[in-house]
């Protein structure tokens, strides 16, 4: 989903190219010394990143579970893309529904967009930031320890990601309309706790007590209105992890930010399917890094009794297991999802309908590529600190409350283990005392800055970026803050308070942007080890070195001195190396006598709303649930798979036969009426040496929807 935001500079009229309609060209002429930011949204509303056929064989991005592999569809991925122009630059910021934006993904993207359109969108004045859904693709990675996760680089994984975060940009592109907007904040208290307070609390006392909670509760949208004030969009950011779809979940889900997506623009596309209204409700992750939406917290699953609070394990007779599971505030992890997502969605839609402010001035972008290996911060007159190549500690493997591990390392280890120590230099070889010491006191279990094969391990080049619209300025982070990390990170950009460009200026942190580097802890944070400071690959000092870069590119921006910052160390683009560790899909075969997309189990003729539907078929991707009209006697399509009603199971049987499950949760508001569900695939077929693919489709009986079975 996408919008097209442009501006004027005094006196200079506006020009709106709208899909289905004439151009329009209005006049406004903006207040002495400030520039009027004004947009266009297109009229086809949101573009699908993905699912094709074998994207239902992929591994999952985020819990790293070898187990997790995609069997099915929750909700669909889109990408919403904003583009804001004040008549001399431009920004784009794309919120996608991924679990992080890799490095790879970026170059792709910004290669594509090249190709299209020049040097209008490059690396500096475009943000890709992802949501964090754990349920999400995999396979769109180049460095070797997310390939080894992710079974590998995947092209078919890739690409239609590629494609839809560049359709939306398309589609933003060639649809304006002439607009204004607006911000508004708020706090938003009961959809999150911190999972690793014990490191919280090893901040300074003075610092802590200058904040009411251990986590940002601080909602920030912007809001996008025409000129007659009618809303066409929005952007909201909030700090919490999307993981209320637990690690057990093998459908591809945008999760509770999804949800929340999902809700307002039903709210605002009324009638439209989801994907094909013209309002566009981006939700964004921001400091996340220590915050869970697993409201109950962590217990242990084994005994029912709370976690350690120093390392999450639990012991059991003198040894200790790793059952320490949190828990959302539902009864299931879809309950979880509906509660956090709708919670976020009520204050951003309380934000947007209250939204008075209007952001005005101008429109700034600086970047930079830092080589994160090698960072120097003067600190004080005698004291210098240094980053470190990347390394992951002990407390890495442990994992976390909301997805731990199932190896017996635990949150905490500031020592090493002789056990897994050995198994790692025999496979590995093992850190460098310099590596040691610069990471010290993290015990290394994967020295990844010094694994260089096939590829390396870990990258060394980073995107550092901010772009500012007008009174709002957006920090992309490469990676997952803490709450603490963000909030110096803030206070920094803040400071700059004095020069004019960033007075009242709001700061809002962009999560998992451009690329990932996994964890930002304080330096505090760091000294506990829990799963983020083990996760902080860079060292102890990471924080202090994002510190230094942001404030240069804040004060590049404030003073106007954009271009004369060194853009920095290119980041690599592996053509050779990169590996496929998944198998060809196999043809797909039928029991004989049948065909593909027989019906197994028919539906029942009758249904009460709120029931459970369910119907199967074989091998399928495309669902649609549709309603029959009575007055033009055709059938009207009311759900699909985008739709957080149904859901889609898929199966991969034996004899190369696979069967899905397809769920329609009938809710309260469904119509009265005569129903059907529809699906929709592809098989593939052996012809000589040539793969075909041909489609298909099934169909349930027609069924009764009422609120009676006496009908």
């Amino acid at each position: 989903m996408s919008q097209y935001l442009t501006g004027n500079a005094s006196k200079v009229p506006f020009k709106c190219h709208l899909k289905y309609s004439k151009t329009v060209t209005l006049q406004k002429t903006s207040q002495p010394g400030q520039q009027l930011l004004s947009g266009c949204v297109w009229s086809d509303s949101v573009y699908a990143v993905l699912i094709n056929v074998d994207a239902l064989l992929y591994l999952q991005m985020g819990y790293a579970n070898p187990q997790q592999k995609a069997a099915g569809i929750h909700t669909r991925l889109y990408s919403r893309a904003f583009i804001i122009d004040d008549g001399n630059r431009t920004v784009v910021f794309v919120t996608a529904d991924i679990g992080m934006v890799s490095q790879r993904l970026r170059l792709e993207v910004l290669r594509a967009l090249k190709e299209k359109y020049g040097n209008l969108y490059r690396q500096d004045n475009v943000v890709l930031s992802g949501t964090h859904t754990h349920c999400g693709l995999a396979g769109y990675f180049q460095y070797t320890l997310f390939m080894i996760t992710s079974n590998g680089y995947i092209k078919s994984s890739i690409q239609p990601l590629v494609n839809g975060i560049v359709k939306s940009i398309d589609i933003a592109h060639s649809n304006k309309r002439p607009g204004r907007i607006y911000r508004n904040k708020g706090e938003l208290d009961d959809s999150s706790i911190n999972r690793s307070p014990h490191s919280y609390l090893n901040n300074p006392e003075d610092e802590r007590n200058r904040y009411k909670w251990n986590t940002d509760k601080q909602v920030l949208v912007l809001k996008f209105t025409d000129l007659d004030g009618d809303g066409i969009g929005m952007i909201s950011w909030f700090a919490v992890h999307a993981v209320s779809m637990n690690y057990t979940n093998r459908m591809v889900s945008s999760d509770n930010m999804g949800y929340a997506s999902y809700l307002l623009e039903k709210d605002k596309n009324h009638g439209a399917l989801p994907g094909q209204g013209s309002f566009v409700a981006g939700f964004s992750s921001s400091n996340l890094g220590d915050v869970t939406p697993n409201t109950r917290g962590p217990h242990c699953v084994n005994s029912g009794l709370p976690c350690d609070y120093l390392n999450s394990s639990c012991p059991v007779g003198g040894v200790t297991y790793t059952h320490c599971k949190a828990f959302g505030p539902g009864e299931d992890m879809f309950d979880s999802t509906k509660i956090i997502g709708h919670s976020i969605y009520m204050k951003a839609k309380e934000l947007y309908a209250n939204a008075v402010e209007e952001v005005t001035g101008p429109i700034h972008a600086a970047h930079q590529w830092v080589n994160m290996t090698d960072v120097t911060v003067q600190i004080n007159e005698t004291h210098t600190v240094s980053t470190c190549k990347p390394a992951l500690g002990h407390s890495f493997a442990a994992g976390t409350t909301d997805g731990g591990g199932d190896l017996n390392f635990t949150q905490g280890a500031v020592e090493g283990d002789p056990f897994w120590d050995g198994i790692r230099d025999a496979l590995l070889g093992p850190p460098s005392n310099q590596t040691k010491e610069c990471h010290h006191p993290k015990p290394i279990l994967f020295s990844t800055g010094e694994m260089n094969w096939p590829l390396p391990w870990h990258p060394q080049i980073v995107d550092v970026q901010i772009v500012t619209i007008g009174s709002v300025a957006v920090i992309a982070v490469p990676g997952e803050m803490t709450t603490m990390s963000g909030r110096r990170l803030r206070k920094a950009v803040k400071e700059l308070e004095s020069e004019n460009t960033f007075k009242d200026t709001e700061v809002v942190i962009a999560g998992l942007s451009n690329i990932y580097t996994h964890y930002i802890t304080t330096y505090e944070e760091y000294q506990v080890q829990r799963y983020e400071g083990a996760s902080t690959i860079y060292g102890p000092h990471t924080l202090t070195a994002y510190l230094h870069k942001y404030r240069s590119l804040a004060r590049a921006i404030a003073q106007d001195r954009v271009s004369e910052l060194p853009a920095g160390p290119e980041p690599p683009f592996f053509t050779k190396n990169l590996f496929n560790l998944m198998a060809a899909a196999a043809v797909d075969k039928k029991p004989d006598n049948s065909s593909f997309g027989d019906v197994l189990e028919q539906v029942y003729p009758v249904y009460r709303q709120v029931r459970r539907l369910r119907s199967q078929g074989r091998d399928t991707t495309f669902v649609t649930v549709e309603v029959y009209d009575n007055r033009t006697e055709t059938w009207e399509v009311v759900y699909t798979d985008a739709s957080w009603e149904t859901r889609f199971h898929w199966l991969k049987g034996s004899n190369q036969q696979s069967n899905a499950t397809i769920e329609w949760h009938i809710p309260p508001t469904a119509a009265h009426g005569t129903y059907r569900i529809q699906h929709f695939g592809h098989y593939k077929q052996m012809k000589g040496l040539r793969p075909i693919i041909t489609k298909y489709q099934g169909s349930s009986d027609v069924f009764r929807v009422t609120d009676s079975f006496y009908y």
